[in-house]
């Protein structure tokens, strides 16, 4: 007897379909897998034939073989335990094949029986959309609702399952809904940042524009502190976008903060000793999303960027251009989502106290052997480069707090929605051909970069993009089409930190 039961599994973000085919034939008893099958989808006979014996049934005692279709594909994770036990009652006659047509199985098995919740749910149930019902965990079933909607069918043991397909017991009732109500902690207000004007100004900026930034200043002059604060005056995501970053965070098996459905863009911030696949994505099997995929229309902080490996860090060159990562192997090749915002924050030097007067033990050879860590290239994805100091005590103990958040986010929102009308989503991805038509330049203003240019401070590259920062900065002041003078001046000046780094022009 042959059984068909229709499943899935992950490839990068997406989801395959993956068809279980289950024989049963006379001979010596036995158990095989083929289909290019890894350890954990080769294991999953030892958890289904404990599963089944749990539920209360007999074991078959001819030879059963499971082929998994594509059979070229490999096949990774144990979310096809419950098609192959479905696939095993079936030719076992414990369940009637009348009864699943059209239905799709996805899940792991527990040795006592039950249904435990797998990686990517969100993916997997998308994949199998032209079922009629599919079935999932009962962990799983609020976020494979978010594409699955009325199809999604949950369970939270095997026998369960046996006995709603039979008819024996209905199918059970449970929430197939996220509250999408925020509930995440608190995200750390802006006025809490005492001092650092062109900081707090730099990160507005780069929160309406979608501008890459770089903070360079000792410790302890508020380069985390501002941030951490940037989500908090982003645009919160719409339908489309919490999707995109709910389906990343559910491939890669972090759940999202709040209840699994994204509301407000993600945060990450990788240790500087984090390896390459762990933040550009990868892998041997499981080709998972890595943190520049989780920081997927949000933000991706990178601390102490001085002290990351050059070789990672030119990794990010082509999805700080593309908004993907590309990854290809010998028998897989995925394409995993990165469009984020990228912030940097750097000391000016390996001791940290270069921006100090008389405070720095560090070299010249030292100094420039740190600052080549970065190399141009990638120095050159930054528009805002901004050099922080330390505030001082009056700014500490006495000094007035500045705006908070909601205001700075209202102006943010402002100024993305003037970029939407212009039918971008944000003033970073302005194209060079349209510069002169969407941030047309006031005569003062063309002639304070045509300065610049022929003294060498700027490149024709760097000319872009400050003109493109300069527009951004005319949205937050409502200044109107043209970009006057004071907008491309405060734009050069959020790039004055690049001196510091010994890059002169761009």
């Amino acid at each position: 007897m042959l059984a068909h039961i229709p499943s899935a599994m992950l490839s990068g973000v997406d989801g395959r379909r993956i068809d279980v085919e289950v024989h049963v034939s006379p001979g010596l008893p036995g158990f095989t897998i083929v289909g290019l099958p890894d350890a954990a989808v080769r294991e999953a006979r030892d958890r289904v034939r404990a599963a089944v014996l749990s539920s209360g049934y007999k074991w078959a005692t001819n030879r059963v073989t499971v082929n998994l279709a594509p059979s070229g594909l490999r096949k990774a994770g144990s979310g096809l335990d419950l098609a192959i036990a479905v696939g095993v009652l079936v030719v076992g006659r414990r369940i009637d094949p009348a009864r699943i047509t059209d239905m799709a199985f996805v899940g792991e098995l527990g040795l006592d029986g039950s249904v435990r919740p797998i990686p990517g749910i969100v993916s997997l149930v998308a994949a199998l959309a032209d079922h009629r019902f599919v079935v999932v965990p009962e962990a799983s079933a609020a976020e494979a609702a978010l594409v699955g909607g009325d199809r999604v069918r949950s369970v939270a043991t095997l026998l369960e399952l046996v006995q709603a397909v039979g008819g024996d017991a209905p199918w059970p009732r449970r929430p197939r809904s996220i509250d999408r109500r925020d509930r995440r902690a608190p995200i750390p207000d802006l006025a809490d940042v005492r001092g650092q004007a062109v900081g707090r100004r730099a990160v507005e900026v780069a929160a309406a524009g979608g501008h890459h930034l770089l903070l360079v200043g000792p410790p302890g002059s508020g380069k985390t502190m501002l941030a951490s604060r940037l989500p908090g005056i982003l645009p919160a995501l719409d339908r489309e976008e919490a999707l995109e970053v709910t389906r990343v965070h559910s491939a890669a098996g972090v759940r999202v903060d709040g209840g699994g459905f994204a509301v407000r863009p993600p945060f990450r911030a990788p240790h500087h000793g984090s390896t390459d696949v762990s933040l550009v994505g990868g892998g041997s099997t499981w080709l998972r999303p890595g943190e520049i995929s989780l920081a997927h229309r949000g933000v991706l902080f990178l601390d102490e960027l001085g002290e990351f490996p050059p070789r990672i860090l030119d990794m990010l060159r082509q999805p700080l251009e593309e908004g993907v990562v590309r990854i290809r192997r010998a028998r897989a090749a995925v394409d995993l989502p990165a469009r984020f915002l990228l912030v940097g924050a750097m000391n000016p030097c390996p001791c940290g106290e270069g921006s100090t007067e008389g405070g720095c033990r560090c070299s010249d050879l030292a100094r420039a052997r740190y600052a080549r860590r970065l190399s141009a290239p990638l120095l050159d994805r930054f528009d805002l480069a901004v050099a922080l100091a330390r505030p001082d005590v009056d700014q500490l103990l006495g000094g007035s707090s500045g705006e908070a958040t909601p205001v700075v986010a209202a102006r943010v929102r402002r100024a993305r929605s003037l970029a939407h009308r212009r039918r971008l989503r944000c003033n970073a991805e302005i194209r060079t051909s349209e510069l002169d038509v969407v941030a047309p330049l006031s005569p003062d203003a063309r002639d304070l970069l045509e300065r610049r240019l022929r003294v060498g401070s700027l490149s024709a590259r760097g000319l872009h993009r400050v003109r493109k920062v300069a527009r951004t900065i005319a949205d937050l002041d409502d200044a109107g089409l043209t970009v006057g003078v004071r907008q491309v001046a405060e734009a050069l000046q959020l790039r004055a930190a690049r001196s510091a780094l010994g890059v002169t022009s761009g």
